[in-house]
């Protein structure tokens, strides 16, 4: 995009909170949110059910107990290089929208705009319609449901979601904190059970051929994909009390919560199930709770999954509409997504949007479709958000830093190395997801055209006034 392009949509930035029409001058989101409301978000976002699914995935590459918990420490560790970053940028630019924002600064607005549109057409919407169906399908470990009955349950839990958050974020908070703090104590006693079980694991039959870093590589990419989501705490940045502080702890705290939870539960696993049994189970968390704690056991795991899940849900609906709503208020999105609601001070038109288009792909089915393209897409923008922390320290090295990213270039250097190979990978081994994703992307580039060129009518009626 031309370089005045920039200028004028940059100029409209500043214009648009006050001059445009339908958005309340002045109105912000308040800062409600405390360092325990943070770091509950944090590590309720990130444990979801991966943990009682992933485990299979890469049994099926590694084949010995030091390779899989390797590949556990080294996912938890690149993740957390990308929390540091992510804590870098949101304690220097503390605003609603996050990422959303961190690229608007280092890129400017285009690359800023195409982030959060990949994130409403696609990304967080499928992954919000995608989870709904997932908690109808375990629901129905207890209750046999038909596929209109599960459909319309994971409707109705869209909209349950939905009206939380949008009456307020003190009330998704503490729907977040008491879900976050139920699955930690579910996965404790599950690991606890564990460690106290009398028998033991057969033994492993050793595999011929050993160690491949194509292995490791394929185990790496299911360890990172359950380790998503750290970065949507800086989706609700400018909410959070005192963020230079809290940012940060629960950035890095949250992070490494989620390190040892998911490192003490594949301990539990090895120490219960071989190696070609964790390989074999489609659920290795309900498998490995039959065996220790007999038929109650599925009943237990299958419980923990929904409250898993319900944590996740509940998260994207707190933190992902603060996206659409920074982006309106920067112009770049329809006005109604910039109202903040009067009596519950909640980004609220943008919270009902994402619940309605959640339910179109869910009712569509095309969410589990959207999910696989979208996976290629967030990642491009990991990558651009930690390379942003380079472009940001040349480009406003003025700007206070409360933090900077510990380990910096290394760490950040390493971190982008990581998602170059699994971004060539995903082409080189899924290339129509990831064409399809990159297709989905450039979807953006005319719609954005047509905003700032709106915006730039905006700007020529309120000079003329």
């Amino acid at each position: 995009m031309p370089n005045s392009q920039n200028r004028i949509v940059g100029h409209n930035l500043l214009i648009r909170q006050s001059d445009a029409p339908g958005i309340a001058a002045g109105a912000e989101l308040p800062r409600k949110l405390g360092l325990i409301d943070a770091l509950s978000i944090v590590i309720g976002v990130v444990i979801g059910g991966g943990i009682f699914l992933v485990p299979n995935l890469i049994a099926r590459e590694l084949h010995s107990t030091a390779t899989i918990l390797a590949v556990w420490v080294f996912g938890g560790v690149i993740s957390f290089f990308g929390a540091l970053a992510c804590a870098e940028l949101g304690t220097a630019f503390p605003s609603t929208g996050g990422q959303y924002v961190f690229l608007r600064e280092a890129f400017g607005p285009m690359i800023g705009f195409l982030c959060g549109w990949s994130m409403f057409t696609v990304a967080r919407t499928a992954q919000v319609a995608w989870l709904a169906v997932t908690f109808a399908l375990y629901v129905s470990y207890f209750v046999p449901l038909s596929p209109l009955a599960a459909k319309l349950l994971g409707l109705t839990t869209i909209a349950l979601f939905t009206g939380i958050n949008f009456r307020g974020a003190t009330a998704g908070a503490f729907v977040q904190k008491l879900f976050t703090l139920a699955k930690v104590l579910g996965i404790v006693v599950i690991v606890c059970a564990a460690f106290f079980w009398s028998g033991k694991a057969a033994p492993s039959p050793h595999v011929a051929g050993g160690f491949s870093l194509s292995s490791f590589g394929a185990a790496l990419i299911a360890s990172l994909l359950a380790y998503d989501g750290w970065v949507q705490l800086s989706f609700v940045a400018g909410e959070i009390r005192n963020p230079q502080r809290n940012v940060l702890l629960a950035l890095a705290l949250g992070s490494g919560a989620c390190i040892l939870i998911y490192v003490l539960a594949n301990v539990a696993y090895l120490r219960v199930l071989s190696i070609p049994e964790i390989a074999a189970s489609e659920h290795v968390g309900a498998t490995l709770a039959q065996r220790v704690l007999g038929s109650s056991g599925g009943s237990l795991i299958s419980v923990i999954i929904l409250i898993s899940i319900i944590g996740t849900l509940n998260g994207c609906f707190l933190t992902s509409p603060r996206v659409y709503f920074a982006q309106a208020r920067d112009g770049l999105f329809f006005r109604k997504f910039a109202e903040v609601h009067p009596r519950y001070q909640t980004p609220g038109f943008a919270i009902l949007a994402q619940g309605v288009w959640a339910a179109v792909l869910l009712v569509s089915g095309s969410y589990e479709t959207l999910v696989d393209y979208a996976m290629f897409a967030i990642w491009l923008s990991y990558g651009l958000m930690i390379a942003g922390v380079i472009v940001l320290r040349r480009k406003q090295p003025s700007v206070v830093r409360p933090y900077r990213m510990w380990g910096y270039p290394v760490t950040a250097a390493l971190f982008l190395a990581v998602t170059g190979w699994f971004l060539l990978n995903m082409l080189k081994t899924r290339p129509v997801p990831s064409l399809a994703g990159l297709l989905l992307i450039a979807t953006g580039i005319p719609v954005y055209l047509l905003w700032a060129r709106r915006g730039h009518r905006v700007q020529s009626t309120t000079a003329s006034l």
